[in-house]
């Protein structure tokens, strides 16, 4: 992981670019901490009982980046992607999911997330969901608190998996 391609974040930017900025190198290092690794090693779970993996993970955020970008933000009404039969999320189980699909999935939902971020009139616009109302503002620090969390359970997935570490 020595060739660090993230997205450096803004030093003296306007807010917006800032945050977007910060979104975008935590989803930069998600990506980071997954390549290189087999289908295999992306499905394995090494925090056993949780069922942890970097596959996982990676369907997570692209539920999360769908929900909060898709739905509370733009107003729309759009499903998960995995669902158990019960209609329970089911992003977590990955022991039999397709690393590319997977991959495609939270591409196209960051890419969305950027157009709709870059869209907005201003940091104030709001998004719902239910009766709560959730400032642009709120979901962009909100969702670098959710990668950055994730990013740190990446971090020990990978250690245990190759022995990389870093950022």
């Amino acid at each position: 992981m020595a060739d660090d391609q993230r997205t450096r974040t803004p030093r003296t930017a306007d807010e917006r670019t800032t945050l977007a900025g910060f979104l975008d190198h935590q989803r930069d290092t998600l990506a980071m901490k997954c390549t290189g690794l087999t289908a295999e090693q992306l499905r394995t779970r090494v925090l056993e009982p949780s069922g942890l993996s970097l596959l996982g993970l990676v369907r997570h955020l692209a539920e999360v980046e769908r929900g909060w970008f898709r739905n509370v933000l733009n107003g729309e009404a759009a499903p998960g992607f995995w669902k158990h039969p019960d209609g329970s999320f089911a992003e977590f189980d990955a022991d039999t999911a397709d690393p590319e699909e997977a991959f495609a999935v939270w591409r196209r939902e960051c890419d969305h997330a950027r157009e709709l971020v870059s869209a907005a009139e201003s940091l104030d616009v709001l998004g719902h969901h239910g009766e709560e109302a959730f400032s642009l503002r709120w979901i962009l620090t909100h969702m670098i608190e959710e990668y950055a969390r994730h990013n740190g359970h990446a971090d020990l997935l990978r250690e245990h998996l190759d022995g990389s570490t870093g950022e």
